[in-house]
Parts: C-alpha cells; structure tokens; sequence
C-alpha cells in the first residue's frame, strides 16, 4: 500500500466543481525519504520505510544515526513502514530517494489518514459514550443529570461485567479514517488539501495511504 508521512496545518473550506463549500484538511505531506527497502529474503516480508521531519543530532542515538546514514539522510523524526508500495515493482522507489506528494497523490482520488485523536483527559459517560442522563430533576434527583445509573445486577453476578461502558480516560488513540478524497495537490508547496476532518491536533504527524 502506497503512502507518504505528513503533518496536519489546520483545516479551512473550498468550493468544487459543481458549487458546494466542502471542509477540508491541508496535510503538509512530505518530502519523505527512503530510509530502508525490506525484502523477503532478509527480513521475511517485503516494505518499504519512509522518513519524514527533521531531528537534531544532539536527540539522536547513534544506532538511529547510522541507520540515516545509509540513505545519505540527516535523522528523522517520524519512521513508518508501507507494504505493498507500487513503486517498488517499476523500481522507482530506491535507499535514498525522496518521494514528494507529487509522486504517489492525485486529484480525485481517494486516500485513508491514520493519525492520534486529541486527548481529551478522564471524562466522564456523558461525554465518552453519549449518554443522556437523567433528563429531568424530580423526585429529588438533583445530582444525578450526568450519571451513568444503574451498574447492573446484585445477588447475581455481584460484579461488573468488562466491557462496561463507564467513566475513563478518553482520546489519544490511533483512529484511521478512509475514504477521504483528495480535493487538491499543490506538488510546490507540498501540500494536500481532503475532504473532511482528520484526527489529531495542529501540527501532529499522520500516515496517508492509498
């Protein structure tokens, strides 16, 4: 599967063809560099890993920059691999070579972005899993608008069943949305503009595949 490293601008709306304002992402993706090509006979399957982002030296450890080093790159910050990537069979993807949106994206079509949701802390049912709560104050209940309520049964099984769908921590997780068009390629400015809402903050790293 084909793909490129990017970091998330911000998002902002545009007009398409036929006159509909769409909300969409910029993704700043790429220049990404080749920093190894895995085979089957060495590694057991076949991938290809791109770098994206500059590091300081001072933040590198020196396995990490020999490992740079083969592909004539300073270090990176960001390292994911990509298997199946099609540039492989043609032999246009080599140790080194750095790969621009240009090369892999094009408009219209349909790319999914994999990236880390925003953390929102510990939360509680209300606004983890929608819960509506009591609704209204009477009979007293006057603390218990945003309550999860009853946990389940006593005597039987005198426990919680896992699962439960109750207070916790909420966000900070790897969520990937597919099927996102991609609306516009600006190659010079390394930009690509989806339709849509991508997870993560401002300037958070996100995988692009197609």
């Amino acid at each position: 599967m084909s793909g490129l490293i990017g970091k998330k601008v911000g998002m902002t709306n545009m007009f398409t063809e036929d006159g509909k304002n769409v909300a969409c992402t910029v993704i700043q993706a790429g220049p990404c560099v080749v920093t190894q090509l895995k085979n089957e006979e060495k590694d057991g399957y076949t991938a290809v890993q791109l770098s994206f982002g500059d590091k300081k030296e001072k933040h590198t450890s020196k396995s990490e920059a020999g490992h740079f080093k083969k592909a004539n790159t300073a270090a990176k910050r960001k390292v994911v691999e990509f298997t199946e990537f099609k540039e492989v069979a043609s032999g246009a993807v080599e140790l080194g070579k750095v790969l621009s949106v240009g090369d892999v994206f094009q408009e219209g079509e349909f790319v999914d972005v994999i990236g880390t949701s925003k953390g929102k802390g510990f939360q509680g049912v209300v606004k983890r899993h929608g819960f509506n709560g009591v609704g209204m104050q009477t009979h007293g209940q006057h603390n218990r608008l945003r309550a999860p309520g009853s946990m389940g049964a006593s005597s039987w099984p005198s426990r919680v069943f896992p699962g439960k769908r109750l207070a916790g921590r909420t966000g900070g997780e790897r969520v990937k949305v597919v099927n996102l068009k991609v609306l516009k390629v600006l190659a010079d400015q390394n930009l690509l503009i989806v339709s849509g809402a991508v997870p993560g903050a401002k300037g958070s790293y996100v995988t692009l595949e197609k």
